[in-house]
């Protein structure tokens, strides 16, 4: 045992340990009797004073950082694309780009390929891009992508940011 720690024993311990005991089992009476009745029920302020007892609180929504890095700006274009895909779950290219351009993203930095394969069936999966300096914030929504995915990547040596053949933005 540390020399720190004093252990009594004896009738002394009895005692001293004995009030202790009762002034807690009386403390727990007390508190006890203050609650009394039914047990409470949940009531609109509860979450108002979740706060305040150290419960989690949400956090704001992401937002975009003008200037910032693609890095920066990903759980912003993820909260985009995921509301326009809550709005319109069979979203198309032009779906995602009104939306990216409506939250603040510069459309002459976006990059889109086709809804339709070359013999006009609708495709798999698209693609679209943001370029913000020297990186891409590139989405992928369709069956072949399993879903919605996102990405930061570099600009391409092309100066761009996907691959393949793009569509125009001209609307």
């Amino acid at each position: 045992m540390p020399s720190s720690v004093v252990r009594r024993t004896g009738p002394l311990a009895r005692t001293t340990a004995g009030p202790a005991a009762v002034a807690a089992v009386v403390l727990a009476l007390a508190l006890t009797g203050c609650v009394g009745g039914a047990a409470p029920t949940a009531s609109p302020t509860a979450s108002a004073t979740a706060g305040a007892t150290g419960s989690p609180t949400p956090s704001a929504p992401p937002a975009l950082v003008p200037g910032g890095t693609a890095q920066q700006n990903l759980p912003y274009f993820d909260h985009v694309n995921r509301a326009t895909l809550a709005a319109k779950p069979d979203a198309q290219g032009r779906d995602f780009i009104d939306a990216l351009v409506a939250a603040g993203f510069s459309k002459a930095d976006m990059q889109l390929t086709v809804d339709t394969t070359t013999i006009g069936l609708k495709a798999n999966s698209i693609q679209f891009s943001v370029k913000l300096g020297d990186t891409c914030l590139i989405g992928q929504n369709g069956a072949d992508a399993g879903g919605y995915n996102s990405m930061v990547t570099p600009v391409l040596a092309t100066g761009t940011c996907l691959v393949g053949r793009t569509r125009p933005i001209d609307w």
